[in-house]
């Protein structure tokens, strides 16, 4: 027996009316007479009918899907972000297709061309590097584009930014590693090298150079844990720096988990530690990071805004502030302890 979809012809059957009844009875505010409507519902739910979206996405200026696209979805804030995202997709009533990049290096251009197969509303750019082709191929379809934490390309329509204010978070990082009475410091930037990282980076870098702290910079490795581990091996084998900012959280754990574990160093008293995102596992009570917190309910109200908003309107672009957030991995302000 092959199996198949069960279709409103299969329930127009069975229920003895037209196929036009079935589909009037399944569209919001149709019009199908009382009887009529519990005839075709009987008989679709005996074959376990549903209604084909995809079909009638055909019908539609916009369907109800979202494609979102990443590439580094293990990323601690990243999943955070994309499980925030989608549970928000859902209450309002919308679907979300998923497009992991890491598994279509070497033909992401394509694998794009298949999402936008689909007719999604909108395409959603998660936090990281994505290639501007991806953009403009969206772009040329008429696609509406969200890009988070990363710049946009010339000439391209239909764009919300929703952007944190990295710099700002870098700068409070380093302002909490001097307050601290850290005087030899570094910051872990990874090869990835994104805006937002950079912007990170180089804001840090600003503030400590006013204050005459010297900077390392270790900018090797893919934005991961596992560069943080090799930082932090590098870094610290050596007596000196007692302070380390990485630009992520997941890069800045690698650091403070091996310095703990592996060199057996305080964190924070031989060194302290700071990330950037508040990804939920920074507060584990094993980790206890202290960071820099790009709002993730901000985040995702600002895209699920951009999302659903009129599909013409303006492009815009929604800063999302920062904040930093004390933990256990920075040692106290020398102010605080003076008093």
């Amino acid at each position: 027996m092959v199996e198949k979809f069960v279709s409103a012809s299969d329930v127009a059957r069975l229920a003895g009316v037209s196929r036009s009844a079935v589909s009037r009875t399944f569209t919001e505010g149709a019009s199908v007479a009382p009887k009529t409507r519990a005839r075709v519902m009987k008989a679709a739910e005996e074959l376990g009918y549903r209604v084909n979206l995809l079909a009638r996405t055909l019908h539609k200026e916009r369907s109800d899907l979202v494609g979102l696209v990443g590439a580094n979805l293990s990323n601690p804030y990243i999943s955070a972000q994309v499980d925030a995202l989608t549970a928000a997709l859902y209450e309002y009533g919308l679907q979300c297709m998923l497009l992991n990049l890491a598994g279509a290096r070497d033909d992401v251009e394509n694998a794009l061309a298949k999402l936008l197969e689909y007719r999604v509303r909108t395409v959603v750019l998660l936090s990281g590097a994505v290639p501007d082709t991806l953009m403009r191929l969206a772009a040329a379809n008429g696609t509406r584009l969200v890009l988070i934490n990363r710049p946009l390309p010339e000439n391209i329509g239909l764009v919300d930014q929703i952007e944190a204010d990295s710099a700002a978070g870098g700068a409070l990082a380093a302002q909490r590693l001097i307050a601290a009475g850290c005087r030899n410091v570094a910051v872990v930037v990874s090869e990835s090298r994104t805006s937002a990282k950079l912007a990170r980076a180089e804001a840090f870098i600003a503030v400590m150079e006013a204050n005459r702290v010297p900077v390392s910079q270790w900018s090797q490795g893919r934005n991961n844990y596992e560069t943080g581990i090799e930082a932090a091996r590098s870094l610290l084998a050596k007596p000196g720096i007692d302070g380390i900012f990485g630009v992520t959280d997941e890069i800045a754990l690698g650091v403070m988990n091996t310095a703990r574990h592996e060199l057996g160093l305080s964190v924070p008293g031989d060194v302290s530690v700071i990330g950037f995102d508040d990804a939920p596992i920074s507060d584990w009570s094993s980790h206890r990071l202290t960071t820099v917190r790009q709002s993730l309910s901000s985040l995702t109200s600002a895209t699920l805004k951009a999302i659903t908003g009129p599909a013409r309107a303006p492009s815009s672009h929604h800063f999302i502030p920062v904040s930093l957030v004390e933990r256990q991995s920075v040692r106290p302000a020398r102010s605080a302890v003076q008093d």
